[in-house]
């Protein structure tokens, strides 16, 4: 039994180019490729992007008096919350008056549609 390089036989590297690969292998192996690609380009891409938003961007505020970097992060996200809520419950109550009236609007039309047929047809 002749042994290869790495201390394997020639058998075992026959072998172990038979085998099948798996979906999941297979899937695996071409995301870590096209990862292989998309990672230099981004890297290089953002690096760019970075230094020139750097130059162009302003100097940092001075957190407010009495407020940490991370309390003014807490209060921003706090006020956005409000923001989402409020607008949430402004479209709801918009959509719960829309039905209201389109509501109404079919009931005054069966009532016409009922008074038209309880009448007596006219007479010429």
């Amino acid at each position: 039994m002749a042994v290869a390089r790495g201390g394997l036989s020639t058998l075992e590297v026959a072998n172990m180019s038979e085998k099948m690969i798996s979906r999941r292998g297979a899937f695996s192996l071409l995301g870590l490729a096209a990862l292989g690609f998309a990672v230099p380009t981004t890297v290089l891409t953002t690096s760019d992007a970075e230094a020139q938003a750097q130059s162009a961007a302003p100097a940092p505020t001075a957190p407010a008096p009495g407020m940490t970097r991370g309390e003014q992060r807490r209060a921003a996200r706090r006020m956005g919350r409000e923001e989402r809520r409020e607008a949430r419950r402004t479209g709801r109550e918009e959509r719960r008056e829309a039905r209201r009236n389109a509501r109404e609007m079919r009931r005054e039309a069966r009532r016409g549609m009922y008074m038209r047929a309880n009448t007596p047809p006219k007479q010429q």
